[in-house]
């Protein structure tokens, strides 16, 4: 993985996105980008099996994860309809699904002392955890080895203080 804050790719460059603020979140058991890009026939059939409704054309007709309606379920409709094969795996693993991992910044509400516990509600596999402060509202937890991606703490959010974003990989010792 490239560190995604600080470098971008030949089509951003081309396209002239000199932001690089944040990856495009492809489907679930997408291909790596270049492998993506030249496999996906932009039919949308991904898009219109999506039983959460969370695929949506992105640039270039290209399918995008949007997460602000609500998170995966790993069903893999998305899967099973994808005819240039740019989304391969395994559906009985969600968890290769893909990297995304949650990420929660300063601007949640509990961080401002407001209580505020969604995330943690709507987080099925528990990744979201709460530790009580004292004088204070109780703070998340994030727990990424838990983290499966799906989506639902930033559906929740009130603020949209979680995104989502690739897994850094650790680094290596030289």
């Amino acid at each position: 993985m490239t560190d995604y804050a600080r470098t971008i790719d030949r089509k951003q460059f081309l396209r002239g996105d000199f932001s690089a603020a944040r990856p495009v979140l492809r489907p679930p058991w997408s291909l790596p980008e270049d492998a993506f890009t030249d496999a996906c026939e932009r039919c949308g059939d991904c898009v219109a099996a999506c039983e959460e409704k969370i695929l949506r054309p992105g640039r270039g007709g290209f399918p995008v994860v949007d997460f602000s309606h609500g998170g995966c379920s790993f069903c893999a409709a998305c899967l099973k309809v994808c005819n240039g094969r740019a989304l391969r795996g395994d559906s009985d693993h969600p968890e290769s699904a893909w990297s995304l991992k949650a990420d929660i910044d300063g601007d949640c509400l509990a961080h401002k002392s407001v209580e505020c516990r969604s995330c943690g509600e709507h987080c099925d596999v528990n990744a979201i955890r709460f530790r009580l402060a004292v004088g204070g509202a109780a703070r998340p937890l994030l727990d990424t080895e838990r983290c499966n991606g799906c989506g639902e703490c930033h559906a929740v959010c009130p603020v949209r203080a979680i995104r989502l974003a690739p897994a850094k990989p650790l680094k290596q010792a030289v």
